[in-house]
Parts: structure tokens; C-alpha cells; sequence
């Protein structure tokens, strides 16, 4: 009986070990999520930036038609 608490007790620990270990890298995951997203938005930000100056560039030069006239 005193061998079945033991095991149960051993058990126990270890199941705290293990739930311990898992907040800790459940708030590292959580931390790096947060890190990821930063940097998606920041990466967003720039092609977007990169697209208007593409646009912009484009917009300058001469279309068909003015190719044409020439």
C-alpha cells in the first residue's frame, strides 16, 4: 500500500514537473507570437511602402500610346 502512495506521489511530481515545464515554454511560444506578428506587420509596411513607389515609378513613364507619337 505504502509503494502504491509512493508511485502515486512520484507520479504527481512528475506530472507538476511537466505542467511547469509546459507554462514556461507556452509563455516563451506566446512571447515569440508576439515578436512574429510584429515583424509581419513592420514587412507588411514596407512591401506596401515598395508597391507605391513601384506605382509611382510606373506612373512616370510613357504608355503605348505616347511610344507611339513618338
Amino acid at each position: 500500500m505504502i509503494s502504491e502512495f509512493e508511485l502515486l506521489a512520484e507520479k504527481l511530481n512528475r506530472l507538476a514537473e511537466m505542467t511547469q515545464t509546459l507554462r514556461l515554454e507556452n509563455a516563451a511560444l506566446r512571447r515569440t507570437a508576439v515578436d512574429l506578428a510584429s515583424e509581419n506587420k513592420d514587412l507588411r509596411e514596407r512591401v506596401s511602402e515598395a508597391h507605391n513607389r513601384v506605382e509611382a515609378i510606373l506612373a512616370q513613364l510613357p504608355n503605348e500610346e505616347e511610344k507611339d507619337a513618338v
